[in-house]
């Protein structure tokens, strides 16, 4: 399906790399997207949690079962997801798919979020998590695409695969 919006193409990748369970933290910045994978699904796959490490829990414990997950939610909150990730995630080699909508770059209207967010992809990367950024620079079908290619990198990997998404920064009105 060739999306025409950012959110709808990052939905269409997510749906593409063929998750068994979704799990969102919510947010105002990836509401679209989140709209869009329950409209589409019918939610009985997609479901909300409250805080980030509970969604590397939650999700990255399906593999235990045969299962793969996929998570939504901002960069700012693999602050509160660190632990989890390193010490269950990366440690069990569990695959998991990560989309996260960044803070801190052009459009954001919080000045207080750079303080994390700037170093998120560093971060991810020191920790071990491969991180892939997307940006106005990619059309929504490249979008798409490297969410699916993601996906299917963490089951090829057995590890997590973070996507950091540029919302902000592709038609000024966030995802």
């Amino acid at each position: 399906m060739a999306s025409t919006t950012y959110a709808a193409s990052v939905a269409d990748g997510i749906r593409a790399a063929k998750p068994d369970l979704i799990g969102y933290v919510p947010s105002v910045s990836v509401a679209p997207v989140i709209t869009d994978l329950s409209e589409q699904d019918g939610g009985a796959r997609v479901f909300p949690l409250s805080r980030e490490e509970e969604a590397i829990g939650v999700l990255g414990a399906l593999p235990l079962a045969g299962g793969f997950g996929a998570i939504v939610m901002q960069d700012n909150g693999f602050g509160n997801a660190l632990t989890a990730l390193t010490t269950f995630s990366i440690a069990y080699h569990l695959p998991l798919l990560i989309v996260a909508n960044t803070r801190g770059g052009l459009g954001e209207y919080n000045s207080m979020i750079h303080t994390f967010s700037q170093y998120a992809p560093a971060l991810l990367a020191r920790i071990g998590v491969p991180v892939f950024e997307l940006d106005r620079r990619s059309t929504p079908q490249d979008w798409a695409a490297v969410v699916e290619e993601a996906g299917t990198h963490a089951r090829m990997t057995f590890r997590p695969v973070a996507v950091l998404a540029h919302f902000w920064a592709t038609d000024g009105k966030g995802a």
